[in-house]
């Protein structure tokens, strides 16, 4: 499976800690399947080289579906054994455009609160790795 996660940068500089963990989970999701990071500096940006890249939109937005870590590893594994690959991605400070929503496959909710931009990628990240480790059965998800 191949995954691309993107960000459309928030403006400000990024947090070293968040890059650090960022780079962590990118390394580890790395043992389960091919992944890239990309930052755009717009949004218009960000779609182009999706619809180039022919990955499906899984845009973060708060209006969208949200999952249990469970849910979130079996929706995964349904995408990977269809064979498409997916460009998970944190829009800009202000969310997705309506175009943007409805240019996506699907649209993912991190919960009902507001995430800083950089938090909310590393939970991202996070969320993606330890639905690999439900899948193949890893202890990572039991806490032990």
């Amino acid at each position: 499976m191949k995954l691309q996660v993107a960000w459309v940068k928030a403006g400000k500089a990024r947090s070293a800690a968040a890059e650090e963990l960022a780079t962590e989970y990118i390394k580890r999701i790395d043992g389960y399947a091919h992944i890239e990071a990309h930052e755009f500096k717009a949004e218009a940006a960000l779609l182009k080289a999706t619809e180039k890249s022919g990955a499906r939109l899984v845009a973060l937005d708060s209006r969208g579906r949200e999952f249990s870590s469970e849910q979130f590893a079996e929706w995964l594994r349904k995408q990977r054994d269809s064979g498409v690959e997916l460009m998970f991605a944190v829009g800009p400070a202000d969310g997705f455009s309506e175009e943007a929503r409805r240019a996506a496959f699907a649209q993912l909710s991190l919960g009902k609160m507001t995430l800083p931009h950089d938090l909310a990628r590393v939970v991202l990240l996070e969320q993606i790795y330890r639905a690999f480790t439900i899948l193949v059965g890893h202890p990572y998800h039991l806490g032990h």
